[in-house]
């Protein structure tokens, strides 16, 4: 019988893979997991304590707010300060970046970037949700309260990035630049437990995900590669949460797809809170992740916090095969040397 390693063991263990092994990192990781832990429980029972439903209010990127948002943002917010190690926030559900109170007189040298509960509208119809999160070093004087500049770095920059998924098992999946690997949450112990150990991405797939509902919205390139994807008898996934469409390529094989519309000529998913810490992970097993005008995502530099981004993610040989559609069909891509 194999060993149970818990997510704190694992992440002790492996403290020498960090570039800066002082133990920092560690206690972020760690604070995050049990962030996560709360935010199952709440999840799990939102039904009997009235969080359901809309907040009856907006977030900064315009998008309906959920109740489970707030409470998610809000406990990841807390945990976060447990350790000191966090200097600051930013989430999909704030304006601006929080900075947090220091701990005693310790630098604090990591800022976050969170997108606290990824397809919450799904909650109502009791579909899967995720927490999405990357892990920055700061750029500014971490004797100082963190900035702007400490958020808006390229994923390239990330130290750190994973998600949680909360379906008829809780997932945690993270990497640090080492492979990818995931825990589950053992409801009876309390504890995340390693269960899939250095994950890898298959090359190619038979799924494809993207809202085809918007279909004559998107660009031409587009379009034919989603009549190719049919023609070659692809199945159609879509969930309506990225971190859950993402999860089935990742182990199943696949692409994930959302382009620009007429309604979002920019794309419409954030690059700090979702595309990036998601592409970073993908990257790590194996998997490609590029816009629909084909520039890697984990190179674009952000200018602001909710900057929005097209993608196209998952198996490698399928986004090849994508980005040979658009050179195809949109020359303007190809002249200006988006490739």
């Amino acid at each position: 019988m194999n060993r149970i390693i818990t997510l704190d063991e694992f992440i002790l263990r492996r403290e020498k893979d960090f570039p800066f092994a002082t133990g920092e990192l560690t206690s972020l990781l760690r604070d995050i997991g049990v962030a996560a832990k709360i935010v199952n429980r709440e999840v799990n029972k939102a039904g009997l304590i009235n969080i359901l439903g809309v907040a009856d209010s907006e977030n900064t990127s315009g998008d309906t707010v959920q109740k489970l948002d707030l409470y998610a943002n809000e406990k990841l917010i807390s945990c976060l300060q447990n350790s000191g190690e966090c200097a600051g926030i930013a989430s999909e559900e704030d304006e601006t970046f929080v900075p947090l109170q220091a701990v005693g007189k310790k630098p604090s040298k990591y800022v976050v970037v969170f997108d606290p509960l990824d397809g919450s509208s799904n909650i109502d119809v009791n579909v899967s949700v995720g927490t999405i999160f990357g892990i920055y070093r700061r750029v500014t004087d971490s004797n100082d309260s963190c900035q702007l500049e400490d958020f808006l770095q390229p994923g390239t920059e990330l130290v750190a990035a994973g998600y949680v998924l909360y379906g008829t098992s809780t997932l945690l999946v993270y990497t640090t630049g080492r492979g990818v690997n995931g825990f589950t949450l053992d409801p009876s112990i309390g504890e995340f437990c390693l269960s899939h150990r250095d994950i890898k991405i298959p090359d190619s797939g038979r799924y494809y995900s993207v809202n085809q509902g918007y279909y004559l919205k998107f660009d031409v390139e587009m379009r034919r590669y989603i009549d190719h994807c049919s023609d070659m008898n692809l199945r159609l996934r879509y969930i309506g949460s990225m971190v859950s469409d993402v999860h089935r390529m990742l182990f199943q094989g696949g692409i994930f797809l959302y382009p620009n519309t007429r309604k979002y000529p920019n794309g419409k998913l954030r690059l700090l809170y979702e595309c990036n810490p998601l592409a970073f992970v993908v990257e790590q097993a194996g998997g490609k992740a590029i816009t629909c005008q084909l520039q890697r995502i984990l190179d674009i530099h952000p200018s602001e916090l909710h900057q929005r981004v097209t993608i196209a993610i998952g198996s490698p040989l399928m986004v090849d095969e994508m980005k040979e559609f658009v050179q195809r069909y949109n020359p303007v891509i190809v002249g200006n040397g988006m490739m």
